[in-house]
């Protein structure tokens, strides 16, 4: 073989190497590409909720807002949504009255009292019905505010027993209220089986309540729990 024809066989066997190696390399990319398409992030996603979890039919805060807490509890995600969450950002999108329960304990200080007066008074001036008992302490302290916006038509009073049952400062400031309803029926009972009655009726009548408890305050606290059992907003105060 002459010394040319072994040049042209060399050049020939080192371009065949570098076509290999090119193919080679194009190859690996090419399983890189499809190692990374099967590893992506729905199929992470999948992996960790099961095989038919279906991330495009999450419900969004703002259909909550739009449709409603119910409508989109409802739609099947796969995925529990904070419901308490959604009826608070539901709840201030909404500029209208609504009805509101007042609980709280018989025990509390003037202060507290004042607070709780300008609240239920400012309350009724936007147009909410205000459902209150007629206890001492707080329930006197929604009841004088309330009156103070002279609207009686946005003001019941649910009691536990008969008006008579009442206390005499009780029925002093209930001489003012317009719609009182009264449980005769409930006279024979111990007063907490009949506060927790009047609780229970008082919550299915309104859409939100406020409460203003001590930690060991378990009637209201059960009430509290009872409300939200229910689906109802429910903002709690403590006072200790």
């Amino acid at each position: 073989m002459t010394r040319g024809a072994r040049e042209r066989d060399a050049r020939a066997r080192a371009g065949a190497r570098d076509e290999t190696s090119v193919s080679r390399d194009a190859g690996d990319v090419g399983d890189r590409g499809r190692e990374t398409t099967r590893g992506g992030p729905r199929e992470d996603l999948e992996g960790l909720f099961g095989a038919d979890y279906s991330g495009d039919g999450l419900s969004t805060q703002g259909e909550a807002v739009v449709k409603g807490v119910a409508a989109v509890e409802d739609k099947p995600s796969g995925m529990t949504l904070d419901v308490d969450y959604l009826q608070e950002l539901i709840a201030i999108q909404e500029d209208c009255p609504k009805e509101i329960g007042f609980f709280g304990t018989r025990n509390m200080g003037f202060m507290h009292q004042q607070l709780i007066e300008i609240l239920a008074y400012a309350l009724c001036l936007t147009g909410n019905h205000i459902y209150t008992s007629g206890a001492t302490g707080t329930n006197a302290a929604v009841i004088r505010g309330a009156l103070r916006a002279e609207q009686p038509e946005l003001l019941t009073v649910v009691l536990p027993q008969s008006l008579a049952k009442q206390p005499r400062e009780s029925r002093e400031l209930l001489e003012g209220v317009a719609q009182i309803v009264e449980a005769p029926e409930n006279d024979g009972m111990p007063l907490v089986e009949a506060s927790r009655i009047c609780n229970d009726t008082i919550v299915s009548k309104v859409k939100q309540i406020i409460v203003f408890a001590f930690h060991d305050s378990r009637l209201l606290l059960e009430t509290c729990r009872n409300a939200k059992t229910m689906r109802k907003l429910v903002t709690l105060f403590y006072l200790d």
